[in-house]
């Protein structure tokens, strides 16, 4: 379980998170969505530690995250531009990183599952867009803990590879494992969120299931629903 506590977030007067309040729980996707700049990313490394929050709290499990760094032993996370060394080979950085957690994971079926194989010696710098998206999935896989955090996953991904990436969430899903992801494709995120989060200015404006949004807003898409609150609410602000 994630809660997250009035949290604040200001970076040179510029107020990124106004009082967020959310909490999710295991055994469901949920999807942060919102125009660019709306704060999804900040609140994402607020979660991870990665930036430090003004005011409020954060706690998983009933613990705070303050002072602590032992619970992102506990999340497996993908960035939304993930930066590694370009000489490394594919094999070199899945052992770099299992050596960096202290972990040794199997990535045999991911690597099978994502048809990795005749990359594993090529470097980095040598890789497409969508392969080294699907080497920073793997990466993000194959160490089988219980929370799961997702920056726009679909980047880059050949139709095969999107299916894929479904089955895999789906599959941790019902491992009863706590997925958080962002994305802009609303096709995908109809699919596999249970729960979405719109975030618009740094404020939460709707927390809740799909159908629920939809009834809100009176639309009859995810894709219409969004727009109607970033039309409505920026008319307000």
């Amino acid at each position: 379980m994630i809660k997250v506590e009035n949290i604040h977030k200001e970076f040179k007067r510029h107020k990124v998170l106004k009082g967020v309040d959310f909490e999710v729980n295991p055994g469901k996707v949920y999807a942060i969505l919102g125009p660019n700049g709306s704060g999804k990313t900040t609140m994402i490394k607020s979660i991870l530690g990665m930036v430090r929050i003004d005011n409020g709290a954060i706690y998983i499990d009933g613990g705070t995250i303050k002072n602590s760094a032992d619970y992102r032993k506990n999340i497996d996370y993908l960035p939304q531009i993930a930066n590694f060394p370009s000489n490394l080979k594919v094999k070199e950085l899945f052992k770099m990183i299992q050596n960096i957690r202290n972990v040794q994971a199997d990535a045999t079926e991911l690597i099978d599952l994502f048809k990795l194989q005749p990359y594993l010696n090529k470097k980095l710098n040598n890789l497409s867009g969508g392969t080294k998206q699907k080497v920073n999935l793997v990466l993000t896989f194959m160490f089988d803990s219980p929370i799961i955090i997702l920056d726009e996953p679909t980047s880059g991904l050949d139709p095969v590879a999107m299916v894929n990436l479904k089955k895999l969430i789906l599959r941790e899903k019902a491992k009863n494992k706590l997925i958080l992801m962002t994305s802009h494709i609303i096709g995908f995120v109809e699919e596999m969120a249970d729960d979405v989060i719109f975030l618009l200015e740094g404020v939460i404006y709707f927390k809740g299931e799909i159908p629920a949004l939809l009834a809100k807003t009176q639309q009859h898409s995810l894709e219409n629903a969004i727009a109607h609150l970033i039309t409505q609410e920026n008319n307000e602000i």
